[in-house]
């Protein structure tokens, strides 16, 4: 009986030690076809988003989370304009603090990402990003404001499908009219009316050069407007404004 108990025992032991990896092998392959799928609906929105207006993005979302922990009747503002109707010199004024190649590359700016990584290596932390408008849509659509290796991957897969997929107008259309401008602030028009009481069509190239500067630190900035920073970011977008090319 003795021996049959250690036989049972030492197939048990041996089945469990091959099926493991079967085990592992089939829970990756589902989380990889999860992601697939999940790829493959970021695919299907974007194409939506060539003649739709998008509804919130997953940033918004996250920062209306936020909000209401502390405000549970919070809103955000936002409302959405045409880019025909979006003044000129903000259109500018981003693509020059965010972007200056946006109209040349594919969604990578490669001589600014090692800018950005050089003047991070100088400085020992993180100082510059090197992201381009297209990569910052990506993330702002669809992931978490979460620093991680994974999400970097997703935002690259996702930047040259929205490359693939959008214009250039359209990329900027959105990013316009999604990004954010201060607490609960998403837009333009949300941000012209917010800081100037009037509409992102009627800016001067003063307040668009404000706004833009706003963009890397908003809701630091809606609370210190006068910063001696910002004041002297919007001084070299104003000089630069029309250095640039927009589509």
């Amino acid at each position: 009986m003795a021996f049959f108990r250690s036989r049972w025992r030492a197939g048990l032991l041996s089945w469990r030690r091959a099926s493991w990896p079967a085990r592992v092998r089939r829970v990756l392959l589902t989380l990889l076809l999860l992601w697939l799928l999940w790829l493959t609906w970021v695919l299907v929105q974007l194409c939506w988003y060539r003649s739709h207006t998008p509804g919130p993005t997953a940033f918004m979302q996250e920062q209306l989370s936020l909000l209401q922990a502390e405000q549970p009747k919070a809103r955000l503002r936002q409302q959405w304009l045409p880019y025909g109707q979006i003044d000129r010199d903000l259109k500018r004024a981003l693509v020059v603090a965010e972007d200056a190649k946006f109209v040349e590359h594919h969604g990578f700016d490669w001589e600014g990402i090692q800018i950005a990584w050089r003047k991070n290596l100088a400085k020992g932390r993180i100082v510059a990003g090197g992201s381009t408008i297209s990569q910052q849509l990506a993330k702002n659509l669809f992931l978490s404001s979460a620093r991680t290796p994974w999400r970097k991957l997703n935002e690259t897969l996702i930047t040259l499908m929205l490359e693939t997929v959008l214009s250039k107008q359209r990329i900027l259309e959105i990013y316009l009219n999604v990004i954010e401008w201060g607490e609960g602030v998403f837009g333009a028009e949300a941000a012209a009316r917010h800081y100037f009481g009037l509409s992102a069509r009627n800016l001067s190239a003063s307040q668009a050069a404000y706004l833009a500067a706003m963009v890397t630190r908003p809701r630091y900035y809606e609370q210190h407007r006068h910063h001696v920073a910002l004041l002297r970011k919007q001084r070299i977008l104003l000089a630069r404004l029309y250095q640039v090319r927009i589509p």
